[in-house]
């Protein structure tokens, strides 16, 4: 006899869905409709919504039910400012925390970006596996789990729904990736000031192309 799926499970499910861009902005959640698809009752897929509810990424709205959230360019830019922050404190940790090892891997990661965007100088700086993200990578090294729940489980998710809906903007790939040198050059250096500096300045350079991108 098979086991009951966890609401867990089901948010797992809806979750990478969003993600991955399975479900857009705007997409209307159907509890009836997701329970027929993934073959449960309809309570663990309440539970889930609820949790991507709690996470942001998912709103009720009036008359219409639950919606996969369509953030406006000021929320955008509201996250951004916290990022900044929060981003600034992981860079600085990871700077003391990360090992030699996970410094490797980095360091290859942002090698083979760098080739990838150099070829295409105007391309987005695409980055589709958590596991291959920059940002990610340091969240998880400042060894600091409440720090490393805000950004990988609740910011990056809403960040990736904010460019979504608000696009990539031209040619900042390529610069994206030079200030990810910036912050790896203070990392293997073991600079945790210069660390948190750059990531700043990375992140407000990345505020300050998107309000130029959608000025007027």
């Amino acid at each position: 006899m098979s086991r009951p799926v966890s609401s867990r499970t089901v948010y797992d499910t809806l979750n990478a869905a969003i993600l991955k861009g399975e479900l857009k902005a705007g997409d209307k959640l159907s509890e009836p409709a997701i329970a027929a698809e993934l073959g449960v009752s309809r309570a663990p897929v309440r539970e889930a919504i609820r949790r991507l509810q709690e996470r942001g990424l998912v709103t009720h709205v009036a008359n219409q039910g639950v919606r996969v959230i369509a953030p406006t360019l000021p929320q955008f830019l509201h996250l951004l400012d916290v990022r900044e922050a929060l981003e600034g404190m992981a860079a600085r940790l990871a700077a003391s925390e990360m090992t030699e090892r996970e410094l490797a891997e980095l360091t290859d990661l942002v090698d083979e970006h760098g080739v990838a965007l150099r070829a295409e100088p105007q391309g987005p700086y695409n980055q589709h596996d958590r596991d291959d993200d920059f940002h990610v990578r340091i969240a998880r090294a400042s060894r600091n789990p409440v720090l490393a729940d805000l950004l990988c489980d609740q910011f990056y998710p809403r960040l990736f729904l904010c460019r979504q809906k608000h696009g990539a903007v031209k040619g900042r790939g390529l610069e994206a990736w030079k200030e990810h040198l910036r912050i790896l050059n203070a990392l293997q250096e073991r600079d945790g000031e210069v660390a948190e500096l750059q990531m700043r300045r990375h992140v407000r350079s990345a505020r300050a192309a998107l309000i130029a991108a959608n000025a007027g």
